[in-house]
Parts: C-alpha cells; structure tokens; sequence
C-alpha cells in the first residue's frame, strides 16, 4: 500500500516570519494548524521536513544530528533568501531542541521550545516511541503481525546510533544554554511522559535572556501542538512573537 508522503509547507502572509520545526518521528503535520492561526495573525511561517522524516522508518535511521540541524538552517536560509529580515523559531520535541541551537549560530528574535528534552535519560521511552512509529507505519502497509515484528525489532536495534545521536545534540545544546541571549518562550505539558519534563525548568533558567517565560499546560500530552490544548498554546506563541522586536 503507499502511503502519501508529507510534504514541507510555507503560508505567506505578512514581513514577520516564524521557523516551524516538528519532533522526531513527526512531519510538517506536527505544526500545520499553529502555521494556518499565525498566517491569520499576520504572520508567514516555513516548516521544513528533516532528512528522513515523512517516510519509512528505514529512512528515518539513515538520518542525524548533523543532517537535521542543515536541514533547519536551510530552512532559515530560504527565509533570509525570500527577503525576510527577522526570523522567530518555534519547535516542538527535537524541533525545539534544534531551534535553540539554531539560535546559537544565527539570528532570530525569539526561540521558543515546547516540550523540548535537556536530559537524554528516557531512551526506553523513545524506544517505545520509535517502535510504535514503525509498527503503525508497517500495519498501513498491510504487513503480517510476524513480518512486522520482525523488521521492527530489527529497526530498533539499527536505530540505536541514531538515538545516540540524538543524545549527543541534546548534550551539546543544554551545554551551551548560558550563550542564548534570545527572547526565550519555553512551553511544556505537564502530562508529558515522552521526555523528563524538568527539562522546561532547566531551559528557562539557564538561557541568559532577559526577555524569558515558562508556561505549563495541565493535560495537554507531548505532541501539545495537536492535542487538546492546542489552542491555547497557539495564543501563548501569537503573544511571546507579538512582544518581540521585530523593528
């Protein structure tokens, strides 16, 4: 069965423009409904796909840290290239991992991460992320359940650098937290058990912006730009990018 493959978007609206970076395992899907609210709200947004992401977990392995953070600051490039003086980055899970790094080499006038992991302790939790990522994919393609479990356990063991990887940009951007002069709008879900939710806490104090913020949001779950706060969520960012300098 083929499955359709996502693809990257870009509304354009208004001189102000907002990165968009989804999470890992995710697509441009991840961050479709905040891009349509901020192109009501005056705002051109760009959501890139990472190398690999959007397609087969097999893909998904071949990618990395290095590979996934070009693929943003391509993204950034094609902003600056369109005309667009200041960026803003907002990135979910591994979106707002790499958005703040993005902020650490390039200018942006506000970064804000939600429910962006600081502390690489959980990879049985995105073990069990990855696994249930391939198994769906595999189930859409009309697998058998002992084909399935096959190739999935074999994707697992494979992925075992990659997560490495992973581990390694979170090190390297937490290290460096104290860099970020940014405007910083950290969001986190209270009932997020993907990733160590005092990593919120970790970036809003350690980022040496004067401009900063950390909200919560009670039952909200992890991929909290599609979940039952999303809402919310979408206004709290419309406000941190309405307080930025954009002059």
């Amino acid at each position: 069965m083929n499955q359709q493959t996502p693809k990257p978007f870009m509304f354009k609206e208004g001189e102000r423009a907002v990165l968009l970076l989804h999470g890992f395992t995710g697509h441009s899907a991840d961050v479709r409904m905040l891009g349509r609210f901020l192109q009501k709200k005056g705002y051109t947004s760009l959501a890139p796909i990472y190398r690999g992401h959007g397609k087969a977990p097999e893909d998904l392995v071949e990618g990395g840290y290095d590979a996934w953070f070009n693929d943003c600051l391509d993204a950034y490039r094609q902003l600056k290239d369109e005309g667009y003086k200041k960026i803003a980055v907002v990135g979910l899970s591994l979106g707002g991992v790499l958005g703040l790094k993005l902020s650490l080499n390039e200018p942006v006038v506000g970064v804000s991460p939600m429910c962006s992991p600081m502390f690489f302790n959980n990879q049985d939790q995105l073990t069990k992320g990855f696994r249930y990522f391939s198994t769906e994919y595999k189930k859409r393609e009309g697998k058998s359940s002992e084909q399935i479990d096959s190739e999935v356990n074999q994707l697992v063991a494979d992925a075992q650098p990659l997560f490495e990887d992973l581990g390694q940009l979170i090190k390297d951007v937490r290290e460096q937290l104290d860099h970020i002069y940014t405007p910083t709008c950290v969001i986190q879900a209270t009932d997020d058990v993907m990733i160590d939710t005092s990593s919120a806490q970790y970036i809003y104090d350690h980022v040496e912006c004067d401009q900063k913020s950390l909200e919560w949001f009670d039952e909200a779950g992890h991929a909290i730009t599609l979940g039952p706060k999303k809402e919310d969520v979408h206004e709290t960012i419309y406000q941190f990018l309405e307080s930025l300098n954009w002059d």
